[in-house]
Order: C-alpha cells, then structure tokens, then sequence
C-alpha cells in the first residue's frame, strides 16, 4: 500500500517498527497495529497538510493535530480503545525521533489518552466451554479437522492461552507424559502453564489424525493444505459452533481463555496464581476477573434468595 510520505520519514517509520519488534520484543498482533496506525495517522497527515508528508511536518506537532487525527478516526468509528492505542502507536514513534534529535513529542504527550470504557469479560458457562471444546461438537466433517479445532479450543480452555500462543506450540511442547506445557507469550516471555489430561489427550488424537508430517520445530497445528494454521480459522469456527450452540456472540475464542480465569477463580483459586497462569505482566489485568466473579454471585443471589 502507497503511504503518501517521503522516502526519509517513511526509513525512520520502517527503523521504529524493527526495533520495536527486535529490542522490545512486542507481539506481532501489536506490532501490526502500530504499522495500521502510524499508516493512518501519514494518510490523514498529507491529507492535512496538503501534500506529502516529510519529518518537517511532524517535527513540532501541536496537541491540536494529533487531537484532528483522532477525531478523524472517531468519526471513521473507532472506538476508545482503538484511539487509545493510535495515540500510544504515536506517542512511541515520536518519542523514538525525539531520541535522534529530529522532533519535538512534547506535543503528543501533552494529549490525554480517551478514557477506556469499563467492561467485564463475558466467560462461558462451565457447562457451555465444555461442550464448545468437545471433538463431538465439532463442525468439520473432516475427521482431522474436527480433532485439530476440539485440541486447540482444548488449550484455550483448559490451560487459558491465547489463541496466538496455542498456534505457535510445536509437537516439541508435548514430550511424553507432559504435565506442563511451556508457553511463550507477549514480549517473549515464558511461563509453565499445568496441562490437563483431557487437553493432552486431545492434542494427540489431533496428532494421530492429521495427515501431514509433523516435524517437532515446525508449528503443531496446521491448515487444510498443511501450512501454520491461522487464528482466523478459529475464530470462523467459533463463530459456527455458537450459531449452532445457540451461544451468545460474546463467545469468541478469547472467551475461552475468559473462562479459564473466571471459572479458576470462582473455585477458590488465588490471583497472583491466576496472573501466572494467564501470563499478565501486572495483577491490575487479573483482578477484572473479580469483577465478573462478583457478578455472576449477585446474579445467582438475585434469582435464587427468597428476598431478593
């Protein structure tokens, strides 16, 4: 895609982005929305401006034009999140030019970052995540097929991963008689997640089934025509499995992962476990869980207490 910028701005742009993804190790899904972001932010710049944008034009970038850019996305219908992350996207990216000595970033600092909406995951029912993962359950008529979607929303359930970690596991992860699984998540950090027998047993009735060599350093799970499965195929699956489950539209993949908390917190499981296990770099992340918790209590309270 033509990005309306000189070839100077757009080498210092493509240097940012290597080192985020070499020195900061940020995830790819991260990197890629700052490269959407910062592609956004120049298009609207040379719109603004009137012509090609150069280092020049960002070189003292006032509060009132990164403040004309996120409008410029809300209205498009970005939501707080998104224009949360723009902004981040373009906070690091000044800052990163401010080092060199080629601009001054105090103007996107001064900007305040739009207020994030309060929301609860929306977990599954013990009940409802048990059946999603269930190889029976399963859409495909292709028998490997059906076993490779059941062992990945398996992982997502049963050891709380996000759909990106369980994708990039190789057959090297499940050695024999494996009771843990180790996991690199964001910013390249590892941790031990527990593996559950049920997990481990369908991850090898996947592995049996499948029709392509599996060789232990390649990646676990694979597409129809044999290459690294992607986290769209999921999703697409899901999305059938809720059509037919009669399941809300909040039951996406992630919801998986949702549900292992939550359900791991309601029976007694402590927080700074949780954080563990889930791979969150600060508790704050993890105690939104005990928010749904105490909702779901209230909930119960309110439909079953003789006064309420």
């Amino acid at each position: 895609m033509v990005i309306p910028a000189d070839e100077r701005l757009l080498g210092e742009r493509a240097a940012w982005l290597d080192r985020l993804g070499a020195e900061r190790r940020l995830a790819g899904n991260t990197l890629e929305a700052y490269e959407r972001d910062t592609r956004q932010f120049l298009q609207f710049l040379s719109g603004y401006i009137g012509g090609t944008a150069r280092l020049d034009d960002i070189k003292d970038l006032r509060p009132a034009d990164l403040r004309a850019f996120l409008a410029s996305r809300r209205k498009e219908g970005a939501g707080a999140r998104s224009l949360g992350r723009h902004l981040a996207g373009l906070r690091s990216f000044l800052h990163f030019l401010e080092r060199k000595g080629l601009v001054n970033a105090a103007g996107a600092s001064a900007v305040r970052s739009p207020k994030q909406p309060k929301s609860l995951p929306k977990p599954l029912s013990g009940s409802q995540a048990v059946t999603v993962v269930d190889r029976a359950t399963q859409m495909n008529e292709e028998p490997w097929i059906a076993a490779r979607d059941a062992a990945v929303l398996s992982l997502l359930y049963g050891c709380g991963l996000r759909i990106s970690e369980a994708l990039d596991l190789t057959p090297s992860a499940f050695h024999a008689k494996a009771t843990s699984l180790r996991v690199t998540g964001k910013g390249g950090k590892t941790r031990l997640v527990p593996l559950l027998p049920v997990v481990g047993e369908a991850v090898e009735t996947y592995r049996k089934l499948c029709p392509y060599h599996l060789d232990e350093a390649e990646p676990l799970f694979r597409g129809a025509r044999g290459g690294k499965l992607q986290p769209a195929i999921i999703q697409r699956e899901m999305q059938r499995l809720r059509s037919a489950l009669g399941l809300p539209d909040s039951a996406t993949p992630h919801a998986l992962r949702h549900s292992f908390a939550t359900h791991l917190l309601g029976s007694g499981g402590d927080l700074r476990t949780i954080q563990e296990l889930l791979g969150h770099a600060s508790l704050s992340t993890t105690q939104i869980y005990t928010g749904v918790d105490s909702t779901r209590l209230l909930d119960i309270y309110d439909r079953a207490h003789p006064r309420a």
